[in-house]
């Protein structure tokens, strides 16, 4: 399956990752570990995450406040965003 990022969800990431390496050395790269972690579930079991609409899902990222929002298309996933979940809910459904 491709999985394919919004501009803005990659842009997300980066932020997040920059975000959590600038706190403590190394735990950007934990981050990436974890979010690599969820896109291959994902990947293996595109249904896998909990439904929040008509066609998006959400998976939650091991040991940090964020979930990965996504849509499954036959052979392609498509990242929404990688949501910080104390941010404002729905900010992402502009891109869908």
């Amino acid at each position: 399956m491709i999985i394919k990022f919004y501009s803005e969800a990659r842009k997300e990431f980066f932020e997040a990752t920059e975000y959590y390496e600038d706190q403590v050395v190394g735990l950007g790269g934990d981050f990436i570990d974890e979010v690599e972690k969820v896109l291959n579930v994902i990947g293996q079991q595109p249904a896998s995450g909990t439904k929040i609409t008509k066609i998006e899902r959400r998976f939650l990222v091991s040991r940090f406040p964020y979930g990965i929002i996504y849509s499954v298309e036959e052979d392609r996933i498509t990242i929404f965003a990688v949501m910080n979940l104390r941010r404002k809910p729905g900010y992402w459904k502009s891109r869908t």
